[in-house]
């Protein structure tokens, strides 16, 4: 399902944001939902009755402007969230929702050639409500990850809500990313205020929660939590407080919050969060950012810098990724068998392991018959790695 908004008609969709005094305006993701002269109001009363949300994605007939009015209105609201209206007051609101461990798998894969998700499916499982960080020093390949992510979503689930959201990003990239995207892509680049980050962000979110109360699964692909983390500390109220790095010591909660969103849900529906760390970026207060956030996904993917410079993609650093309760994602045939891939894999160096993983994935078709194999790779490789485990300790 797409959002459009059309002005040359009697009826419009958007997304609404309800401000402080109590009416809302819809904003469009065309926009990047930045307020226009475009945007079609609702009153404080319609979003009463109904108890509407920031983030409900409305459809209805306008009214144009008239008599000195500034904006178009909605005279009726004929869907919320792609239901009737009067569904509203049923909805269990999303902090009301009992989280659980994701239990049903984002499968990537789509072609043989695609190895980057053929290596997450198998190292990495991504599942329904996954909170994951991919932990990325620059120019190591964290876009085209990204990337390959949403388009193995868009292409095996094309009934879950992808959302790509670039913060602070350069214009070239989302213009990239855009082209490359078979979803929703939103943006704040750096020539933009970080009240304007804040409000792309959060408004994403809401959304996302809303669809979810109506049982919808979404994915939000999030570059970068630290550039976002950066937008709230240099936003937030002084606190006198400042740690090391120069983050307050209250800038961290919102953030935190906003991550703290993704999750499985009992009541069905799940919200997906894959989001970019930064490292060694030269910046005190990025590596302060990404210690507090360590610990606080259930997925984590380490990229390695001379992965990268080697031009080896992608450039996973095996033995520092996984995801946690992957047993609830993975079939016990198969999660035997990526136990074995490890034992064989583990004595390696990150950049052997990998050249070695990809060489015998790329004689594969795909992962299924790759798995088939684990067990002739296991005895096939044995002498191979304890040669080369002599070779490393001898140096």
């Amino acid at each position: 399902m797409t959002i459009r908004q059309m002005r040359d008609s009697d009826t419009t969709e958007g997304i609404l944001e309800k401000l402080p005094d109590g009416f809302g305006f819809l904003r469009t993701p065309a926009s990047n939902y930045v307020p226009g002269p475009k945007d079609v109001y609702l009153s404080k009363t319609q979003i009463k009755k109904l108890e509407l949300q920031t983030g409900d994605i409305i459809s209805g007939q306008v009214r144009q402007a008239r008599n000195g009015e500034r904006y178009a209105s909605i005279s009726r609201i004929d869907t919320v969230n792609f239901e009737p209206p009067e569904r509203v007051h049923q909805r269990l609101l999303f902090e009301n929702l009992t989280p659980l461990y994701p239990d049903k798998r984002l499968s990537l894969e789509t072609t043989s050639e695609d190895l980057s998700s053929r290596v997450l499916d198998l190292m990495v499982p991504i599942g329904k409500g996954q909170r994951g960080l991919i932990v990325a020093a620059p120019r190591t390949g964290k876009t085209m990850l990204l990337q390959n992510i949403a388009h193995g979503v868009a292409t095996n689930h094309p009934d879950a809500h992808l959302i790509v959201m670039l913060i602070d990003e350069r214009p070239e990239e989302v213009t990239d990313m855009q082209r490359s995207v078979h979803g929703e892509v939103v943006a704040s680049t750096f020539d933009e205020p970080s009240q304007r980050h804040i409000q792309v962000a959060e408004i994403v979110l809401e959304k996302a929660k809303r669809l979810v109360e109506h049982r919808q699964d979404v994915v939000i692909l999030l570059d970068s939590i630290t550039r976002l983390a950066r937008a709230y500390n240099s936003t937030i109220a002084s606190s006198r407080k400042v740690l090391s790095g120069g983050i307050d010591s209250n800038a961290l909660q919102r953030p935190k919050r906003f991550f703290g969103a993704a999750r499985n849900v009992e009541q069905g529906g799940s919200l997906t969060m894959i989001a970019t760390a930064l490292v060694d970026t030269g910046s005190r207060m990025d590596d302060v950012i990404f210690e507090e956030f360590k610990g606080t996904g259930n997925l984590e993917i380490h990229l390695d810098r001379k992965l990268a410079d080697r031009r080896i993609y992608p450039s996973i650093d095996v033995q520092k990724s996984g995801t946690r309760k992957e047993e609830l994602l993975i079939a016990p045939d198969q999660l035997q068998k990526i136990w074995i891939l490890r034992k064989v894999l583990n004595p390696l160096e990150p950049q052997e392991c990998m050249e070695l993983l990809l060489s015998k994935m790329a004689k594969t078709k795909n992962n299924e018959e790759f798995l088939a194999s684990i067990s002739k790779m296991n005895g096939a490789n044995t002498n191979t790695i304890e040669n080369r485990s002599r070779r490393t300790r001898g140096r």
